[in-house]
């Protein structure tokens, strides 16, 4: 009767794109990584870094999910600890 829906763990609020990360990086994976952010799929983050995520979540600090483009390049996905602005750069960027 009903879907199996996931959904957002977190709001995302703006969600903005740095000028280098846009040249290198495909939109539809770009979308499709901030769809995993949102629900909670951290991509490559260390063991440290995905339990310092599921602090922040009950915590309200800044959460980063790593992911790699199928191009090989790496990227970045920040959320802000008031969750008011999603930030996707290379790590280059920071």
């Amino acid at each position: 009767m009903f879907e199996d829906r996931q959904f957002p763990k977190f709001a995302l609020g703006q969600v903005v794109i740095t000028t280098n990360a846009l040249s290198h990086l495909e939109m539809s994976e770009v979308e499709a990584a901030v769809h995993r952010h949102a629900l909670g799929d951290w991509g490559d983050v260390c063991p440290d870094d995905k339990k310092e995520n599921e602090l922040s979540l009950t915590s309200g600090l800044r959460l980063l999910s790593a992911y790699q483009a199928q191009n090989g390049v790496r990227f970045w996905i920040i959320t802000e600890a008031d969750r008011s602005l999603t930030t996707v750069l290379l790590p280059e960027d920071y």
